[in-house]
């Protein structure tokens, strides 16, 4: 074994991490945007947004331009792992304390929150509300990195944060990174090897790097034999970002067939997302017609395996929300942004009007001893003429009050004239108490008077009611 593989225990992705901007691989376009960010800082002038939101697959090396961009803008950095600082008493004693401190030495402090779409909006309620209110006040540049930014609990900080896209990196991108990893170790590379390893990290640099390693301090060398019996694939489930990425820059078809068959959505949230980021990607009338086509054979094979039983066709949704958008492309790429389907953004919208109907539906069921199918498709439209169009809101105030209904319900069935039907409602229940009331205290007080009465006047009052009767037999009936 060549004693320069074997040389000290430094892992190489840490040993090889770039130390100037330059030496970070194909992220252009980051660059442009980030640069002029962090000169703004740097020459003390506080630009709009104070954080950047890094987004895209792993290993791109999103971390790795700004730990370079720190290095040759003279930036202190603080670094901090999301996953580890979750709670609002986490981030308020590390973010909170550094977003406002002077530096020890340098220009400035670069706050640095990897992982951030690892906080959980459940488990560490309060982090991110926590986070959103140090950024606007913030002295400091905070950078955050995710995976996937388009979690619906990551939404605030998209609207707060610099959005700066990173992309997979490309095949030869990453061997010409090996091939000058091996050349500083002296090592005996094979080409065919290092483009196994390439393609088996699927645009991951830091995994290509550690696979490399593992065989040059196992073996001494890098041989495609050597490597094939050593370097296994990375079968795992896909991120949206990573699938997105295949499916709009993909190279190779398999690549992006397996990129889609292995994403982590589900068939139709994935289809929604290429669904409406096809014209960011495509400008091209032509390319636009050819990815919908394929993108709505893809939607009809879907419908047909679910509502026909015939999973086989599954092979052919994959071919066409795949590789069949990928190569639709003939022309340039387009320069948008990913954007978040609207059809996700009106059903989280609509997540309580559904509520609302459904208990609406299943109280309607109880009394009305029939389906909550049957009270949607044919009870609901009737209440709705009712609540919505009906001369006066009286008949929609007695139905609600009749069938106890919620203020959710009757905003949903007389959407804009809830309020006053409302108002209805309450005059009617007021009305309704005070007739009751007087109801339930008339007899009573007819009790009172006529108890109130000695007893002897009651019986005497009697007697005398059967003597006018009695003597009305000889000479008529007398009522006085």
């Amino acid at each position: 074994m060549p004693p320069r593989a074997r040389r000290g225990n430094i892992p190489w992705i840490i040993k090889y991490r770039p130390k100037r901007i330059d030496e970070v691989v194909n992220q252009d376009k980051a660059k442009d945007i980030l640069i002029p960010w962090f000169k703004q800082w740097a020459s003390g002038r506080v630009p709009p947004k104070r954080a950047a939101l890094l987004y895209g697959p792993p290993g791109v090396g999103k971390t790795s331009l700004i730990e370079a961009i720190a290095n040759e803008f003279n930036f202190e950095l603080v670094e901090l792992n999301a996953s580890d600082y979750r709670r609002a008493s986490d981030i308020r004693r590390t973010v909170g304390v550094a977003a406002f401190r002077r530096p020890l030495w340098g220009r400035g402090v670069i706050i640095l929150l990897d992982e951030i779409d690892g906080i959980s909006p459940r488990e560490d309620a309060g982090g991110l509300q926590e986070l959103l209110r140090i950024i606007p006040e913030t002295r400091n540049p905070i950078v955050m990195t995710a995976n996937d930014p388009w979690k619906d609990q990551l939404r605030p900080l998209r609207e707060h944060a610099l959005l700066v896209e990173f992309r997979q990196l490309s095949k030869n991108d990453i061997i010409a990174l090996l091939e000058r990893i091996c050349r500083l170790e002296g090592l005996a590379c094979d080409r065919e090897a290092l483009a196994y390893i390439a393609e088996r990290s699927e645009g991951d640099v830091r995994a290509a790097v550690n696979d490399l390693q593992a065989v040059a301090e196992g073996y001494g060398k890098v041989t495609l034999g050597i490597v094939r019996e050593v370097v296994r694939g990375r079968d795992k489930k896909i991120t949206l970002w990573r699938t997105l990425g295949e499916v709009f820059y993909g190279r190779y078809a398999w690549a992006v067939k397996r990129a889609v068959s292995n994403s982590e959505e589900d068939y139709e949230t994935l289809m929604a997302w290429i669904n409406d980021n096809i014209p960011a990607k495509y400008q091209h009338p032509e390319d636009l017609f050819r990815a919908y086509d394929a993108l709505s054979r893809a939607s009809l094979f879907l419908n047909r395996a679910k509502y026909g039983g015939d999973w086989s066709l599954l092979s052919y949704v994959f071919d066409l929300m795949g590789p069949g958008v990928t190569f639709a492309r003939r022309h340039q790429h387009g320069r948008g942004r990913y954007q978040y389907p609207q059809r996700i953004k009106l059903l989280a919208q609509l997540r309580e009007v559904r509520e609302a109907r459904e208990s609406l539906a299943a109280k309607l069921a109880s009394r009305l001893a029939t389906s909550k199918s049957t009270i949607k498709s044919e009870v609901l439209p009737f209440l709705f003429v009712i609540f919505r169009e009906s001369p006066t809101p009286v008949y929609a105030a007695e139905l609600a009050l009749s069938y106890d209904l919620s203020e959710r319900e009757v905003k949903l069935l007389a959407g804009p004239r809830y309020r006053e039907v409302l108002k209805a409602i309450e005059k009617l229940r007021k009305s309704k108490g005070s007739a009751q009331a007087s109801q339930a205290m008339a007899p009573a007080r007819t009790g009172d008077s006529e108890s109130a009465k000695p007893r002897g006047a009651r019986q005497r009052g009697t007697r005398q009611r059967r003597g006018r009767r009695s003597s009305g037999k000889e000479g008529g009936w007398r009522w006085w």
